[in-house]
């Protein structure tokens, strides 16, 4: 991990801070606050929606380290450590996997250094997903990915917050090219629900109080697994990718908002 101590900027919210309140955690601030008080008066099921998210990340990297073997996550975007981190759950199913976690806002850095003191497997590097070739040089990420061998990059709520001149669909593809065959690629973002008043208000919410959202359309997410074999059940709402539990009403908003999948790389 990095040695100087990261400045923790407590004035401008952040997208990994916001996604902590809707989380109930307590690693935030009066103005992240603000901002997830704001969303949540626009779409008052943004707080389940996390919660599925969360879920769903729960499902899909047991699913990776047991079923499929995969042995290594580089989980990109991945925001505060909260209730079961990528690096229990796959630690959990396999106690050698390594896992990296990367974000852009340095208070990951802090609070990934004191959960992770005595975790020689699990590391949080502090970069960002906008410049993909970067973060894959990093001697942090590669003392413990080797990507020579398959790797689970995790893009799990993160992509939504980059606008269309960020370019999303360009990230995913460099770091699709410099994974192995044998990779998988594991996305969730939120949804346009067609002409929603929600989703309008939802993405200008995000716009104006984090400076970066977009809402995008099923077809849009389904752009990012070009090049990929999706696995089964496919780009479904969150609670639909292999539930631990039948979902017993798929169609209210917090089941729909958020779609995601896996694809792997052949």
């Amino acid at each position: 991990m990095a040695e100087s101590s990261p400045q923790i900027p407590t004035g401008v919210p952040t997208a990994a801070r916001v996604y902590d309140v809707m989380l109930g955690g307590k690693d935030n601030y009066e103005v992240d606050r603000a901002v997830a008080a704001g969303s949540l008066a626009i779409m008052p099921e943004l707080r389940d929606i996390a919660l599925h998210n969360r879920a769903i990340l729960h499902r899909v990297v047991r699913h990776l380290a047991a079923e499929e073997g995969i042995t290594q996550f580089l989980d990109l975007g991945s925001g505060l450590p909260t209730v079961r981190n990528t690096h229990e759950v796959a630690q959990e199913v396999n106690p050698a996997a390594h896992v990296v976690y990367v974000d852009i806002d340095p208070i990951v850095l802090a609070h990934g250094r004191a959960i992770l003191a005595d975790n020689a497997n699990t590391t949080v590097v502090t970069a960002d997903i906008r410049r993909p070739d970067d973060l894959l040089e990093r001697p942090e990420v590669r003392a413990l990915i080797d990507f020579d061998k398959p790797v689970c990059v995790m893009l799990v709520g993160i992509l939504h917050h980059l606008a269309d001149d960020e370019k999303p669909g360009q990230i995913v593809q460099v770091l699709r090219d410099a994974m192995p065959s044998g990779s998988f690629f594991f996305i969730t973002n939120f949804t346009r629900l067609g002409d929603a008043p929600e989703s309008v208000a939802l993405e200008r919410q995000l716009l104006e109080q984090l400076g970066s959202g977009r809402v995008r359309t099923p077809a849009e997410l389904a752009a990012f697994f070009d090049g990929l074999e999706i696995l089964p059940p496919g780009l479904v709402p969150l609670p639909l990718w292999r539930p631990d539990e039948p979902v017993l009403d798929a169609s209210t908003i917090d089941v729909r908002f958020m779609t995601g999948g896996v694809g792997r790389k052949p």
